[in-house]
């Protein structure tokens, strides 16, 4: 079984092994580079068989690698088999040359064990990378519903941007949504990560990098991972009318920073709403092509960072409560959405790689394909947007990752809307009241010597003064990251990602907020409590507890 990590137009050769951070080529390159090191140790009588054989499936290996692209993880490997492979194939050709009852010259034992060991080690060291920080495998969505995407953009004509100068700039926000879809035909193109386009992918990976101080490089798998959800898919037929979730990501985080919870959310028939906070997140690439980047940053006087973040949070819960507006909208059909997974700098579509300007009809912009039209998303025989009437707006959860998670609290506190909030492991910034009158889901890491002393305080004074039930999971291995993709592509060292695993990281966020999401707004029958204690450390405030 394979794993589909790169373009489709790749023929399979960049699909990873199952349980191997490498593809087939990259694989039998370690394996060639190896062989060429062992042969030397091999009885007389195999090793030119031996050697020709790994000297070949090497270099055919690397010349495939050249045409589809190397990974930086691969070149020790590269390295190690280059410098193995003349000493493989002299010996043979020295006896292609020597006369006959001469005896055929090979180094002593001792000068070549360092030289094997070194080889090796370099050639280690590559799937040990590739280990390190691999091309993410995203967990396959286990609801019932396929996953489309799509991405608009607005623009709140009451709001001036605080980040600028400009009087006449205005709040904009970049969102993509995840929905329940229909069935797309076999071969259909998955949505890159991070990006509409690879492009946009790029800039946002390495914003994301820059920001806490990596090389680019170093996450480059990002950029050949694949999603499960589809751009523009049809949305699931029937009438059904799915509850919405909005997102907000950490502290320069990104929109699609969870994008394994939200495919799995949308698979099982919710609406997530993830949103670009601009100066905030990390890039945020615009529909005219301009990039956004971030222009806020700690001073370290923990004063005056509160006062920041408590400012900052501000503007994240005011961007979520303006969204859940549109998407009202959006569900009466009273708006349409913009340009939806369009490539921002060209305008084409990446869930077909179209062209405006040669795949669509100029006069209208419609796709003559399909008939809908790409600067709305809308179907021009209905003129309606394909999720009016499919959105149950009036079952909204709000949601946020670290300052994402502060920002979730207080947009509840302002706006009623918010039927319930999930806070994962986000410090409440910003002031305490008014109180609470929603459900609340408080998902924490493991508390350890070096977490915050203000921070758990702070999070039970704002879910006990609440006038509806919360609960707060501490999930035992859990870190900071645990709660976003990172698990995914990040190193496995457990005070950075935890120690769930790359697969149990995503499954155990997944499974408490789908419990939680299901009991609170479909009302789903069973102890909640119950299911939620099955994975941490819970504790349940209600209302009528005695203080």
């Amino acid at each position: 079984m394979c794993h589909r990590v790169r373009r489709f137009e790749d023929g399979g050769v960049t699909e990873t092994i199952a349980g191997l951070p490498m593809s087939l080529p990259e694989f039998l390159a370690v394996l060639g580079a190896v062989a060429l090191v062992v042969a030397r140790w091999l009885p007389p009588a195999a090793r030119p068989r031996v050697t020709i054989a790994a000297g070949a499936v090497f270099v055919l290996s690397v010349i495939v690698l050249g045409v589809v692209g190397i990974r930086w993880q691969l070149l020790p490997v590269l390295a190690g088999g280059a410098v193995a492979l003349p000493f493989a194939l002299s010996p043979l050709l020295r006896t292609l040359r020597r006369r006959p009852g001469r005896r055929a010259w090979r180094a002593r034992w001792w000068l070549a064990l360092p030289g094997s060991v070194a080889c090796l080690g370099l050639i280690a060291a590559g799937p040990v990378a590739a280990w390190a920080f691999p091309v993410p495998v995203f967990p396959e969505p286990s609801g019932s519903f396929a996953v489309g995407t799509r991405v608009m953009q607005w623009t709140d004509p009451n709001r001036p941007e605080t980040f600028t100068a400009d009087p006449d700039d205005r709040r904009t926000v970049v969102v993509q949504l995840w929905y329940p879809a229909q069935k797309s035909p076999a071969g259909a193109q998955r949505a890159q990560y991070l990006g509409r386009t690879e492009q946009e992918a790029r800039t946002v990976s390495d914003a994301l990098a820059s920001a806490v101080g990596l090389p680019g490089f170093l996450v480059d798998g990002v950029l050949q991972a694949r999603t499960h959800a589809v751009f523009n898919a049809p949305v699931a037929g029937g009438g059904e009318r799915f509850p919405v979730v909005l997102f907000s990501p950490g502290a320069g985080g990104v929109r699609t920073q969870n994008t394994a919870w939200a495919e799995e959310l949308a698979s099982d028939g919710y609406v997530v709403a993830a949103l670009d906070h601009p100066y905030d997140s990390a890039a945020v690439v615009l529909d005219d092509g301009r990039t956004i980047r971030a222009a806020t940053a700690s001073t370290g006087d923990r004063d005056v960072d509160e006062e920041l973040a408590a400012g900052w949070t501000a503007v994240r819960a005011a961007d979520l409560g303006f969204v859940l507006t549109q998407l009202e909208g959006l569900a009466r059909g009273a708006i349409a959405a913009p340009l939806a997974g369009s490539d921002p700098s060209t305008g084409s579509d990446p869930s077909t790689g179209s062209d405006p300007s040669t795949g669509s009809d100029p006069s209208t912009g419609s796709d003559p394909s399909t008939g809908s039209d790409p600067s709305t998303g809308s179907d021009p025989s209905t003129g309606r947007d394909p999720l009016a009437g499919r959105l149950d707006t009036g079952r909204a959860v709000v949601t946020g990752h670290s300052m994402g998670g502060a920002a979730a609290l207080q947009a509840a506190r302002q706006d009623p809307r918010f039927a319930a909030v999930i806070d994962l492991d986000g410090y409440p910034h910003g002031p305490a009241s008014p109180a609470l009158h929603q459900p609340v889901l408080a998902l924490t890491q493991a508390i350890t010597p070096s977490t915050d002393p203000r921070y758990l305080p702070r999070l039970t004074e704002a879910l006990a003064s609440d006038t509806a039930t919360t609960y707060r999971l501490t999930v035992p291995g859990a870190a900071h990251l645990t709660f976003m993709d990172g698990p995914l592509y990040l190193p496995p060292v457990p005070s950075i990602v935890g120690s769930l695993g790359r697969t149990g990281s995503p499954r155990v966020v997944a499974a408490t907020t789908l419990a939680f999401l299901d009991a609170t707004l479909r009302h789903a029958p069973g102890d909640l409590a119950g299911a939620l204690s099955a994975y941490g450390s819970l504790s349940v405030h209600r209302p009528d507890d005695p203080r």
